[in-house]
C-alpha cells in the first residue's frame, strides 16, 4: 500500500496576501478557482514538489497562522536563505544542527516554515 501526502490545507487570514507571498517564495500558482461567496480554492506547490499546499475561503477552519512545523528540503540552506531574502521574504539566519542545515520564515499569518538542508550521508 502506498500514502502520498500530496496536499495541505494552510490557513490564512488574506487569500490574496498568502498568495502573493507564497509565490514570492517561489511557490507556483496551480490553481486559483473561486467557487462560490463562501469557497475559493488556491494551490500552490514548492519548486521541485510533489506536495502543495491549499489557501483559500471555506477550505479549514483552523485557526490563521497556526501551522507549525511545515517543512521543505533544500540542496543549499546558504543559497536558499540569500534566494528567499532576495524575493522579499523574511528568513533567519542558517542554523546548524546535527540533523541538517536550516533556514527559518513564516507567511504574514504566522504560520511557520522550515527550509532544510539534509546532512551528508
Amino acid at each position: 500500500m502506498e500514502m502520498k501526502l500530496e496536499l495541505v490545507a494552510v490557513p490564512v487570514t488574506d487569500v490574496d496576501r498568502a498568495k502573493a507571498f507564497y509565490e514570492r517564495a517561489g511557490f507556483h500558482a496551480d490553481h486559483d478557482h473561486v467557487i462560490s461567496d463562501d469557497l475559493r480554492f488556491v494551490q500552490l506547490t514548492p519548486p521541485g514538489s510533489a506536495c502543495s499546499i491549499a489557501l483559500g475561503r471555506g477550505i479549514t477552519d483552523a485557526e490563521p497562522g497556526s501551522i507549525r512545523g511545515l517543512q521543505v528540503v533544500v540542496a543549499d540552506a546558504d543559497a536558499t536563505r540569500a534566494w528567499l531574502v532576495d524575493r522579499g521574504v523574511d528568513a533567519s539566519p542558517v542554523e546548524d544542527f546535527p540533523w541538517g542545515r536550516f533556514v527559518f520564515f513564516a507567511d504574514p499569518d504566522g504560520n511557520r516554515w522550515a527550509a532544510q538542508q539534509l546532512p551528508p550521508r
